[in-house]
């Protein structure tokens, strides 16, 4: 039976534990090395590696050769030149200007890698718009590249822009990844739930709370609700459970609801 095995797992336990089926010991006879810790891949969706260990059971002991007689020849001396070696501390990444055309072909070229790791096959459509430069991403089963309220596609956005714009020290190009309109779509759904509770805000008479959203959305329900009368918004909390609250301007009055529903029961 084998007495050194390299073996590959989710996690170095996971490893552990089929290298020590393979030899037939426990924990205490082997010592393992770590060959390669474990890697969760990007956004947890490509480039996951697993762990991989090499383990050696303790009695498999390598015999150390049987030392060899030699004869002892008088070297003559040699005589050393001290030298000053000049070391060359290592550059920091300069700033540099980028043309926007070759902050826009590194962003592509990520993005190529990206779905590449992924095997998608995606193509785009891009626009100029008064945010940035928009990259309308269009193709087969791209859900996975959304993620729960675009949260996926929020970070493939922003490494994309953290590739185009390495390095740059001033007129950064500002890239926006959208895929077939769903940023549109999302700013509709995201307008009509802040009508709505709007709506309710003022027909309860008390403050509502939204749900943590990023940045951007936030401005959109601040946006849509900034010229109703009725209600007032700020941002409260901290990122990234930061979030929306709906104020309306006339609060209900706790005690005139007491006392109506008291003359309600007089009645």
């Amino acid at each position: 039976m084998a007495s050194v095995v390299e073996v590959t797992g989710k996690t170095v336990a996971d490893a552990l534990s089929s290298a020590l089926r393979q030899l037939g010991c426990t924990e205490d006879e082997v010592d393992y090395e770590v060959l390669e810790a474990p890697s969760k891949g990007f956004l947890g969706l490509f480039g996951v590696k697993p762990a991989k260990i090499k383990v050696t059971k303790k009695d498999a002991v390598v015999q150390p050769a049987a030392p060899v007689e030699q004869e002892t020849v008088a070297a003559e001396p040699v005589r050393e030149e001290s030298a000053a070696v000049e070391v060359e501390a290592p550059a920091e990444e300069k700033m540099v200007r980028v043309s926007a055309e070759e902050q826009l072909a590194r962003a592509e070229n990520f993005l190529r890698e990206v779905f590449a790791a992924m095997n998608l096959e995606v193509n785009w459509q891009q626009s100029d718009s008064e945010e940035g430069v928009v990259f309308n991403l269009e193709g087969e089963n791209l859900g996975i590249l959304i993620g729960k309220h675009g949260q996926t596609l929020d970070s493939l956005q922003y490494l994309t822009n953290l590739a185009a714009n390495r390095g740059v020290a001033e007129d950064r190009v500002r890239v926006i990844i959208d895929i077939e309109g769903y940023r549109a779509r999302r700013e509709e759904t995201l307008m009509r739930l802040a009508g709505h509770l709007a709506e309710k805000a003022c027909r309860i008479g008390e403050e509502v709370h939204l749900e943590p959203m990023n940045r951007h959305e936030r401005k959109i329900i601040h946006m849509a609700l900034q010229d109703n009368r009725r209600v007032s918004t700020y941002s409260a909390g901290e990122e990234p459970r930061r979030y929306v609250v709906i104020v309306p301007r006339r609060r209900r009055s706790r005690r005139r609801d007491y006392e109506a529903q008291e003359r309600y029961n007089e009645d």
